[in-house]
């Protein structure tokens, strides 16, 4: 066993063991430790802590100091420097045409060291770079060559999930993803949905994938030949997550039904054929313990088929309930009342309905000849009395004119020969006139416009 603390550098997750030489240093800390490239500045991840000896990789170096105030400065000169030397690079990158892309800057704490990370397609020639930028800084440069993987460690972001880089917060090195591993979870093989933000595949597709070998080994292939407490049938789907199988029944393969593990006896595993299997009899069911919610009540199943839908109330219902929100207990009684009127009073009001009908083809007959004998007509027929019209049946009483509305047509009475309106016409022949104005063709529009009218 040995005392170590573990220190983490600047844009990166993984931890390095060093040698305390004593001192007590406490997490989060800032260290100034002795690295293979010189002095360092890094964060105490956590504190003095005994491990293994095949843990620590030797030479174990050792701890500097806790860090001061000047280090802290000097971490901010190295900084502001760091971005100096983007903007030259850029700018020198540019000059020379070379085909790469300037990722990060960092500088050694001593100051004495520049390593300019980038990323190209393939080799670049970068000699004269380094040559004009040493001139530059005066400092020992060092061009490393990343990939996209590094790239998105360094520059961080946020995945599909909505949570910053897993290589970015706690991924101590890559690990090896391949396509299979998406093929084992049943995921979709489609670029976009599997591969992160660098264009490669996913890391978190390694989480759990030895969870899903683990329950592959366990469930049947697809088109298995199964024996089910419904009967044979075979494997149409595998959910390897609630280790549950599909199966499409024999007797019943329109419908397939799902289940679990435990209720199936595998016949064959795999495609093949049936000849010379010997069907046992049928499994028991698996008793399924309810779930509880946190009051512990039964927490029903939904599933397609046991779905329940609100069946609407019948009409009658319906109005009743509005009459009722809207406090409808005088709509109830006026109702009763209505249904209680004497029969004298229901023949009074059919009288009225048939005079309304009659006045409604009165006024459709006025609108549809607007002329002087249609006005005539209409104005002669509404003198009538209605003892005439309705067969017998007293007059009703005379009622008082109603309110012109906006837009009503006004019927013009006849008016007695010999006099003349405002145009000097009879109000009969309003039209007439009215054409004869506009047109020219009446007594003042046939004068001629030089003739005084006689």
């Amino acid at each position: 066993m040995q005392e170590v603390i573990s220190v983490r550098f600047r844009g990166g997750c993984k931890a390095y063991f060093f040698d305390p030489r004593g001192a007590a240093v406490r997490e989060g800390d800032a260290v100034v430790v002795e690295t293979a490239q010189g002095a360092e500045f890094g964060t105490c991840v956590c504190g003095n802590h005994m491990v293994e000896d095949h843990a620590v990789i030797q030479p174990l170096r050792p701890l500097v100091r806790l860090a001061s105030d000047e280090d802290r400065r000097t971490v901010e000169r190295n900084a502001k420097r760091e971005k100096e030397a983007a903007v030259i690079c850029e700018r020198k990158i540019a000059e020379h045409g070379l085909e790469m892309k300037l990722v990060d800057v960092e500088c050694s704490f001593e100051g004495n060291k520049v390593i300019f990370f980038f990323t190209a397609d393939g080799r670049v020639d970068f000699r004269e770079l380094v040559r004009d930028l040493a001139g530059v800084f005066h400092a020992r440069i060092e061009l490393r060559q990343i990939g996209v993987r590094d790239e998105a460690k360094m520059l961080g972001g946020l995945g599909i999930c909505g949570q910053p880089f897993c290589c970015q917060r706690f991924l101590d090195e890559f690990q090896p993803v391949s396509i299979k591993m998406a093929k084992t979870q049943n995921l979709s093989l489609n670029p976009t949905k599997i591969s992160g933000s660098c264009g490669r595949l996913m890391c978190c597709l390694k989480y759990e994938q030895n969870a899903y070998e683990d329950a592959q080994t366990r469930m049947p292939k697809n088109d298995s030949f199964v024996q089910t407490p419904d009967g044979p049938g075979n494997v149409s789907a595998v959910n390897l997550v609630k280790e549950t199988v599909t199966v499409r029944l024999d007797d019943a393969p329109e419908a397939p039904k799902t289940y679990q593990t435990g209720e199936i006896i595998v016949l064959r595993n795999g495609k093949g054929s049936r000849d010379g299997i010997d069907i046992p009899a049928r499994p028991a069911r698996i008793a399924q313990e309810p779930e509880l919610d946190i009051f512990g009540m039964e927490i029903p199943e939904m599933t397609p088929a046991g779905r329940t839908f609100r069946v609407s109330a019948p009409p009658e219902r319906m109005k009743d309930a509005r009459r009722s929100s809207r406090g409808g207990e005088k709509e109830k009684e006026k109702e009763k009342e209505k249904s209680a009127r004497p029969a004298a009073e229901r023949s009074e009001k059919a009288d009225k309905d048939e005079g309304k009908a009659e006045g409604g083809q009165r006024r459709r007959g006025h609108r549809g000849g607007r002329g002087r004998r249609g006005g005539e007509k209409n104005e002669a027929q509404r003198q009538q009395p209605r003892a005439a019209q309705g067969g017998g049946r007293e007059a009703a009483p005379e009622q008082k004119p109603r309110p012109l509305r906006f837009g009503t047509s006004i019927p013009f009475a006849a008016a007695p020969e010999g006099t003349e309106s405002k145009d000097g016409e009879h109000k009969g022949g309003r039209r007439r006139g009215r054409r004869s104005h506009r047109g020219g063709r009446g007594r003042r529009g046939g004068e001629s416009a030089g003739q005084a009218p006689s």
